[in-house]
């Protein structure tokens, strides 16, 4: 019978604790038996056991151990339990509200010398009880990792359980301060990088499906590079990733650009790197932006290797385009560029079936203008770009700069982006300057081609 696979703290309490899990039961009652729905019998023995950890009987080594355990038994709870467990440590491990009260009262009490002193007490009790025994987990080989897989969880519970949503807000904190840029470590991913890290490139492309390992090796060939951020705790882990080609002017094709069978670039001769795709691989540091720092330093390792590019862009997809085009009324899209253009042609409007059907170009040219609205206006609300690629990019400071008709004809292409790509330009001596404009009054910068769709 094939073996279960071996679980990440499993493996990490093996390194922790000689012996393993039959050690620590040979010391007493320090094995938690507990059903996998955690029933409310359970959670009394949970509930001391956490007591425990945060109590540091035994001292720090002994509380980190119970914590192994501790993640060890929430590792093989049900999603029931799961919820039941996290519902504890909202519930029951937050701040203290009388210490808080207390410890303002001594601030507001306080000498100036003791000033210093009364406001590192009130920190202290404004931080939950929970935050010690998270951190306890951190202590942990891969508890890192256990963290960053527990908030991926927290973030799908919070939607039908809103109480997790305060423990879920203290675990980004604690993240978002052990995944600072400062630590994170550029690493560029090769054909002959390992084959964990390789498998989680085919697992964690989000953009453009990776189908096999042939295309995976086309997609680190030569002429391509492929750069990620790592962290120290979790080497095997890439957090997010950027597949770049290096190509003669602005791509606008991605089924040529992935063509297993297109001949390689002169890498000498290139003149344009372009980022054709950007994933984020781990849910769990949602909100905690990595994106910026990576493009910018993948810009400039680019740079010191070839100094003959002039160019770097992306070829990014539009994947709020074609819900966005079916969701504006008629009255609306009437005032847009294109609007009364594509309003003109009989049902069913479908973009898609205008590249099949439509022989004077028309319906081609109302939708780009549409999508060059789309992507160049901001919410009222947010000032963000209507499209959530075009706000991560128009953040970092870049440029909507050309629009390409059928440059993605896959099905999710179609679907989402009706078929429709992007060139984002990225000018370096523009850059914060365009990023500054964008955040503070919502400005979006247009190339020439750009504002000539618009007029």
């Amino acid at each position: 019978m094939q073996s279960q696979p071996v679980s990440i703290f499993e493996r990490a309490f093996k390194k922790l604790v000689p012996g393993g899990l039959e050690a620590v039961g040979r010391r007493g009652s320090d094995i938690m038996n507990i059903a996998a729905d955690l029933p409310e019998a359970d959670i009394t023995a949970v509930k001391e056991w956490i007591d425990n950890c945060l109590a540091q009987n035994g001292g720090q080594v002994e509380a980190r151990n119970r914590a192994a355990m501790l993640g060890r038994a929430y590792l093989k709870l049900s999603v029931t339990g799961k919820t039941r467990f996290l519902g504890l440590l909202a519930e029951h491990y937050g701040v203290n509200e009388s210490s808080v009260e207390k410890a303002i009262d001594q601030w507001h009490n306080a000498k100036s010398s003791q000033k210093t002193e009364a406001a590192q007490a009130l920190r202290r009790a404004l931080e939950p009880s929970r935050t010690a025994l998270l951190k306890q987990f951190n202590g942990v080989p891969s508890g890192v990792k256990f963290l960053v897989d527990m908030r991926d969880e927290l973030l799908t519970f919070c939607k039908d359980y809103p109480a997790l949503k305060s423990l879920e807000t203290d675990l980004q904190d604690l993240l978002a301060t052990w995944f600072d840029i400062g630590l994170l470590q550029l690493e560029e991913i090769n054909w002959h990088s390992s084959a964990a890290m390789l498998e989680k490139l085919i697992a964690y492309e989000a953009v453009h499906a990776i189908k096999s390992w042939n295309d995976l090796k086309n997609r680190l060939d030569s002429d391509r590079r492929c750069f990620a951020f790592i962290h120290p705790n979790m080497p095997d882990e890439p957090l997010i990733f950027v597949e770049v080609a290096l190509v003669n002017g602005l791509a606008g094709n991605v089924q040529k650009l992935l063509d297993e069978d297109a001949p390689t670039q002169d890498i000498d001769t290139a003149d344009t790197a372009i980022f054709y795709s950007i994933s984020n691989a781990q849910r769990g540091l949602a909100g905690i932006s990595f994106g910026n720092f990576l493009i910018k330093q993948v810009v400039k390792k680019l740079r010191d290797e070839f100094p003959q590019l002039k160019q770097f862009a992306t070829l990014s997809p539009i994947p709020g385009f074609r819900r966005w085009l079916e969701n504006t009324t008629a009255e609306q899209l009437a005032h847009l560029p294109g609007g009364e253009q594509w309003l003109s042609y009989p049902p069913p409007r479908d973009p898609v079936l205008a590249n099949q059907t439509d022989t004077t170009g028309g319906q081609q040219e109302a939708i780009l203008k549409l999508a060059a609205s789309y992507l160049c206006s901001t919410k009222p609300d947010s000032g963000r770009a209507n499209d959530p690629v075009a706000h991560f990019h128009l953040s970092n400071g870049a440029q909507v700069a050309r629009l390409n008709w059928m440059a993605d004809t896959s099905d999710k292409g179609l679907k989402q982006s009706a078929g429709l790509m992007v060139n984002y330009l990225y000018e370096l001596p523009k850059i914060v300057h365009r990023s500054q404009q964008y955040t503070s009054i919502g400005a979006v910068s247009q190339s020439s081609a750009i504002k000539k769709l618009l007029k």
